[in-house]
């Protein structure tokens, strides 16, 4: 007999029949679902693919460039082929040549050239001999082939640093040793070092020795050897220097050495800069309107064209130039950090160490802090060898880049064949396979 205190729906629910047991989807539903919480940046076009911050920067340096270059070069141009933008145009074409060098360099995994790198090595050292044997004599060195169209010392800058990279990512454990690290890393930057001076390049030897060396130290070198070579280094230099070895670099270090008691003691290009940078005051005279660059400034389209700078644009407009070279500096040690290997970290490292040794022997020249080395103002100065080893390497740096991003969201597919992580979730913890949940369900409701 039912109590008529009970509420009726507790018979009814008595009554009910079995709520049905939930089966787990089909296999195929996991990859969709990985395939849409994979971010958008891991999907993102072949274009958009690139380092943002890197090509900006670049990009403005460039732009930069294409100004200053018309500035410094249209009244010679006009003066000697008829036409103000001949050489102009030449830079133009240059940096669509550097640019489409860059782009394809990017998308090229730069793990190749670690294996290439001993290959580059003996082509550069071969083409550093073939311009010391017939190479073209421009005042009184030899440093160009092919008419002044191709310069081996600026491929060798940029070669050691992928052999450097490549020969210390694969000697980790052995860089400490005398025998094993550092004996074979002074030969060899020794080679490739001596047969640059030989043309004589004395800027572009010390960029090697410098650029080397950190990357050097970088691997894990012991800092005390790497003082000791440099000392011993140093030391040979100044002797031969000093012995009459190289008579124009004993020259430009007495005119140092002059100008540093008495500015007007220093150097005629040092005395011509330091005019057109008290010429441009703070804001500059204006774009275009350097007086100096017409006679008195040597070289003002290549080593004196941070200078034109300083006098067009102001202290302003150089400042503005040394912080994009400090904003890719900065980028460059980011990329390095997120690689995923040694290679591309000491690549990169190595690739932006060299355009800041560079940068930094130009500005240093042109300010008269350093005596003249001859050093170009990177991606600034006009020059089609220079400028387009200088992209190339900044296409292997967003090759690392991209690299680094895309494993950075690569699943692991191998280790977890048939799990998928979601780290967009609001739990932070990977998802179980669709097996497991079937398991599970048929441990819950057996017989179905």
């Amino acid at each position: 007999m039912t109590d008529q205190g009970t509420p009726q729906f507790v018979d009814q629910d008595v009554n009910l029949p079995p709520e049905p047991v939930i089966r787990s989807t089909p296999r195929s539903t996991p990859r969709v679902a990985a395939v849409e919480t994979v971010p958008a940046e891991a999907r993102r076009g072949w274009l958009a693919s690139l380092d943002t911050y890197l090509l900006v920067v670049i990009g403005s340096l460039l732009a930069i460039s294409l100004l200053m270059v018309y500035s410094t070069t249209f009244d010679w141009s006009y003066q000697v082929y008829g036409d103000e933008l001949v050489k102009f145009i030449e830079h133009v074409r240059n940096t669509g040549i550097g640019l489409i060098v860059m782009l394809l360099l990017a998308f090229i995994n730069y793990r190749l050239w670690r294996r290439l790198a001993v290959l580059l090595l003996l082509v550069t050292i071969g083409a550093l001999i073939a311009v010391l044997l017939f190479g073209d004599d421009t005042f009184g060195a030899r440093r160009a082939l092919i008419n002044g169209s191709l310069q081996p010392g600026e491929l060798a800058e940029y070669v050691i640093v992928i052999y450097m990279a490549a020969w210390l990512s694969s000697r980790r454990t052995q860089i400490r040793s005398i025998t094993y690290g550092l004996l074979p890393f002074a030969v060899l930057v020794g080679i490739v070092g001596g047969l640059v001076m030989l043309q004589p390049d004395l800027s572009t030897a010390a960029t090697i020795f410098v650029v080397s060396a950190i990357m050097f130290f970088l691997a894990g070198a012991d800092i005390i050897q790497l003082a000791a070579v440099g000392a011993t280094v140093g030391g040979v230099g100044i002797v031969w220097i000093s012995g009459g070895g190289l008579s124009y670099a004993q020259d430009r270090w007495q005119s140092f050495l002059s100008g540093s008691a008495d500015l007007t003691q220093a150097s005629y290009q040092v005395q011509q800069a330091v005019q057109a940078f008290i010429s441009g005051g703070w804001t500059g005279r204006g774009l275009g309107q350097s007086l100096q660059k017409f006679q008195n400034l040597p070289a003002p389209h290549t080593d004196s064209i941070f200078a034109v700078i300083g006098e067009e644009l102001g202290v302003l407009g150089a400042g503005f130039v040394i912080a994009l070279y400090v904003a890719l500096v900065i980028r460059g040690f980011q990329i390095a950090r997120r690689s995923s290997d040694p290679f591309g970290a000491l690549l990169v490292s190595g690739i932006t160490i060299w355009i800041a040794v560079k940068a930094l022997l130009n500005i240093a020249v042109m300010t008269g802090v350093m005596p003249p080395t001859g050093a170009t103002l990177p991606f600034i100065s006009f020059g089609g060898s220079s400028l387009v080893v200088l992209l190339s390497g900044v296409g292997m740096m967003l090759s690392v880049a991209r690299l680094s991003e895309q494993q950075k969201f690569k699943r692991p597919e191998r280790s977890m064949p048939s799990a998928y992580y979601d780290r967009s979730g609001r739990e932070r913890r990977p998802r179980v396979s669709r097996t497991g949940n079937r398991r599970s369900s048929n441990h819950t409701a057996p017989g179905h």
